[in-house]
């Protein structure tokens, strides 16, 4: 798993406690700083100092594709997936999503239903993306495999990965290439918090 955070103090330490609280334990999380200037690295190093599967990179500011792209590049993993700096997951979103790819080798992703949180962390209710049901056809004018994906990384490099030039929607992208290249699964259950607040760079649109 990985995070990446560029000035995120104020709500780092939820995401990386929603990590570690999985109840499927065997997982690396890599948090890679993207050159803050606040106390964002200070947290992360804090975590690492607690739990082994923590692993800190501290790098200049790029962005978020080029960050994601170089923080998924430097793990090695056969299933990968990231959590935003800002958001939360459930305890069992590692475990029942390992459980489908475990399953079903012919999935290359699978991407849950989350809930809405405000910037308090209090649940708005399900996001609009869950009463869009997946179709790789509908995936062409939809955007609707969000949070959270875990995906197998042999069809990850397949595609060639999150794209750095992106400015933002790389997400999108990547799953667009993928749809071409392995089936997608959805699984629903709101296993993800996405949380709205002021410094969203995306709106649950």
């Amino acid at each position: 798993l990985v995070i990446t955070s560029y000035i995120r103090e104020q709500y780092l330490a939820e995401a990386v406690e929603s990590v570690l609280a999985q109840t499927y334990p065997h997982f690396e999380l890599l948090i890679w700083d993207d050159g803050s200037q606040d106390g964002s690295l200070d947290i992360a190093y804090h975590y690492a100092e607690l739990d082994p599967r923590i692993r800190v990179e501290a790098a200049q500011h790029q962005g978020l594709s080029p960050s994601l792209h170089n923080a998924i590049a430097s793990t090695a993993y056969p299933y990968l997936g990231w959590v935003d700096s800002d958001d939360k997951l459930s305890p069992t979103a590692l475990a029942e999503t390992v459980e489908i790819l475990e399953a079903q080798p012919q999935t290359g992703l699978v991407y849950t239903h989350y809930q809405i949180i405000n910037a308090d962390g209090e649940i708005q209710g399900l996001g609009e993306r869950c009463h869009r049901p997946y179709s790789k056809k509908r995936l062409l004018v939809e955007f609707m495999t969000f949070h959270f994906r875990l995906i197998r990384r042999t069809v990850y490099d397949q595609v060639g990965g999150i794209n750095p030039t992106f400015e933002r929607a790389e997400d999108y992208d990547l799953c667009l290439r993928l749809s071409e290249v392995t089936q997608i699964q959805q699984l629903k259950r709101p296993l993800y918090f996405y949380r709205q607040h002021a410094g969203n760079v995306t709106n649950d649109e």
